[in-house]
């Protein structure tokens, strides 16, 4: 199967300059000390329950109570419990995005857009397979929640960056088609309802994302 170039000299290399979006507010100031350990409270009692209990059996006022702070804190900070699912998600989101960006090959650059691509099929299936109530809660907080989101808008233009640089035909399209197939609502289907293991998801979704980059 053909690979796509950059340039005559390797293969493509994708860099910060692509202005590819990041999770979070990389410009935001920097938040007082008590407000950090608050915050850092919240997140690991949410972390903790959801883990316990499932995401459908936790309450606000149970964060707020484990969490030993007010229920103003909360509110402040993240909103809802959709809120918070974003919020505990972006440490994970920020370490793909960086390993995307910078770090080794394939799934950093420095290999060929396939390969890449590939690599970035299966990290991303094994990150909804671990987070897929969480995933799915900051994916239908509202009608097209998903699509709004920093974390989709990277991995939507990562897939059409790899998928032109393959010289496939309507990149974004296929990028859409790829991410739509892996929400955490199909994600989950298949790991709970259809008994598959996400080790054989990522096989499948890899066969999936090499075919997708084909005239």
């Amino acid at each position: 199967m053909s690979r796509g170039h950059d340039t005559d000299h390797g293969p493509v290399r994708q860099r910060r300059s692509s202005r590819l979006p990041v999770v979070g507010q990389p410009d935001a100031p920097l938040e007082r000390a008590d407000a950090a350990r608050n915050r850092r409270r919240v997140l690991d009692a949410a972390k903790q329950l959801f883990a316990e209990r499932g995401i459908d059996a936790v309450t606000l006022d149970d964060v707020v109570a484990a969490a030993g702070v007010g229920k103003g804190t909360l509110f402040r900070r993240f909103g809802d419990k959709a809120g918070l699912a974003v919020a505990l998600l972006d440490e994970q989101e920020r370490a793909l995005q960086d390993e995307i960006l910078t770090g080794p090959p394939p799934l950093g650059p420095g290999a060929e857009p396939v390969d890449r691509l590939v690599a970035f099929v299966r990290a991303y299936v094994g990150y909804v397979a671990d987070n897929t109530e969480l995933v799915a809660m900051s994916q239908t907080s509202s009608p097209g929640a998903r699509l709004r989101t920093g974390s989709h808008q990277f991995w939507r233009q990562h897939c059409e960056f790899l998928l032109t640089a393959a010289r496939a035909p309507d990149a974004g399209v296929r990028a859409d088609i790829l991410l739509a197939g892996l929400t955490a609502e199909q994600v989950g289907h298949w790991l709970r309802e259809q008994g598959w293991t996400a080790r054989r998801l990522a096989n499948a979704v890899a066969r999936t994302a090499e075919a997708l980059t084909t005239p």
